[in-house]
């Protein structure tokens, strides 16, 4: 019988409990992790040899050689196509509606100029040059990920889109040409990100490294943030539902469920006003566990990272939400519409009953890469803006210049950095001169 933790704010030592409840792993140090010090050699090979280092770890980690025909592990566009082409009328159906709602969410988020003072200052919008999609393959089928990756990127307008992905599935590569992705590569794990990072002979070098992945792209990724972008580190999925009694047990326990089956990893965490609802909740989850596909994942991510937590006002839950800044929450019960608007830390907020996370996650159109493990206290959705970058244009005229020279010069010498002075000054040597010559 499944039995989530319990936490209860009357609990003298409910406090310690709650910050060990959302501090879920944080603090813990990188510097001994297995999976980084097995990343970075490959990182390191691929950086120094290229196409051949991808091809080495490629075979040894996925068993997996480059086309016999180009030499590459690049998808021929026929091939492609074809694949793409297998997906079931339904699917492809599904997908090309999933398609359009996130285009139609994103599309607003494009970004305006604007100009002050009469064209002298300016601020532009410039979409990076190329991006990388990382789509996980074999067993894992994600072509969602890859429509919420790439749509966005081709909105802001980004010239070339590459994906990584070993065996991608037809529905991934539907996905991909729905999106918009300009090339396809059969590569996996940490060389993937590396070749991306690095560029190899046949893999171009991109500007931002962006989707899910495995321990091994997640440690990839972290180490080659600062000579590229990248959308984030995940860390496990998570949903956090916070019900009243009136809730209904089974659609909260399919809700946690959904959740559950991502990962023995992930975090399902309920919080209720009214405590017997959590003994129904539980008795739902192992009569709901009994046939599902994924249950032994499932099971076990209740068991080592589930949770529930009895509070007493909406007060206290809502607090306990910003406080623990959820990757997804969800909100059930009376007024949750009004609650809604005073919820702050969430990547993503599912107002009522039929709003359930499954929504966001396909077919609702706002991105589900979505910040986790608390960053949603300062993070965003990914989105159109992550795909763009600000470029300042400052476009004096002597007029201007006149006007602000002397303080530019006190402030560059209270910072003791006379060329800085001088370089303003020098345009106004003239000035200076007279100055001087009246005083004299």
């Amino acid at each position: 019988m499944i039995a989530l933790r319990r936490l209860r704010s009357t609990d003298p030592d409910f406090a310690e409990r709650r910050q060990e409840l959302c501090r879920r792993g944080a603090g813990q140090s990188l510097a001994d992790d297995p999976v980084e010090a097995a990343v970075r050699p490959i990182l390191d090979d691929v950086r120094r040899r290229g196409d051949a280092a991808v091809r080495q770890h490629s075979e040894a980690f996925d068993r997996r050689s480059p086309d016999p025909t180009s030499g590459s592990y690049e998808v021929p566009a026929a091939r492609w196509h074809a694949e793409a082409g297998r997906v079931a009328s339904d699917v492809a159906r599904a997908l090309e509606r999933a398609a359009g709602r996130i285009a139609a969410f994103h599309r607003p988020q494009l970004p305006e100029p604007y100009e002050l003072e009469r064209g002298a200052l300016g601020l532009r919008t410039v979409p990076l040059d190329r991006v990388g999609v990382y789509a996980p393959g074999g067993t894992a089928r994600y072509p969602s990920s890859v429509l919420m990756t790439a749509v966005p990127a081709r909105i802001a307008g980004v010239r070339e889109i590459v994906m990584m992905t070993p065996a991608p599935s037809p529905e991934v590569l539907l996905a991909a040409r729905l999106a918009g992705v300009s090339r396809v590569f059969e590569i996996g794990g940490a060389q993937a990100i590396a070749a991306l990072a690095y560029g190899t002979e046949t893999v171009p070098r991109v500007d931002k490294i962006v989707g899910p992945g495995s321990q091994w792209v997640a440690a990839a990724k972290r180490l080659v943030f600062g000579l590229v972008d990248i959308d984030s580190v995940a860390g496990p999925s998570e949903v956090m539902i916070a019900a009243d009694g009136s809730a209904d047990a089974r659609w909260l326990a399919a809700d946690l469920l959904a959740q559950a089956e991502h990962d023995t990893e992930a975090h399902p965490v309920l919080v209720v006003t009214d405590e017997a609802l959590i003994d129904r909740v539980e008795r739902e989850l192992e009569a709901q566990l009994a046939d599902l596909p994924r249950a032994d994942i499932a099971r076990a991510a209740l068991e080592q990272h589930g949770a529930a937590v009895v509070v007493r006002t909406i007060d206290e839950m809502l607090a306990l939400a910003d406080d623990y800044a959820p990757e997804h929450l969800e909100l059930l019960g009376a007024g949750a519409e009004q609650l809604a608007m005073r919820v702050r830390n969430a990547g993503a907020v599912f107002v009522g009953p039929f709003s359930p996370e499954a929504a966001g996650d396909y077919l609702a159109g706002p991105n589900h890469v979505l910040p986790t493990a608390g960053t949603a206290r300062w993070a965003s959705p990914l989105g159109v803006y992550d795909f763009v970058k600000r470029v300042t244009v400052i476009r004096y005229q002597r007029p201007d210049l006149a006007a602000q020279w002397q303080d530019i010069a006190r402030l560059a010498r209270v910072e003791g950095l006379e060329a800085h002075a001088r370089s303003v000054t020098t345009r106004f040597a003239e000035v200076t001169k007279a100055e001087e010559d009246g005083d004299g």
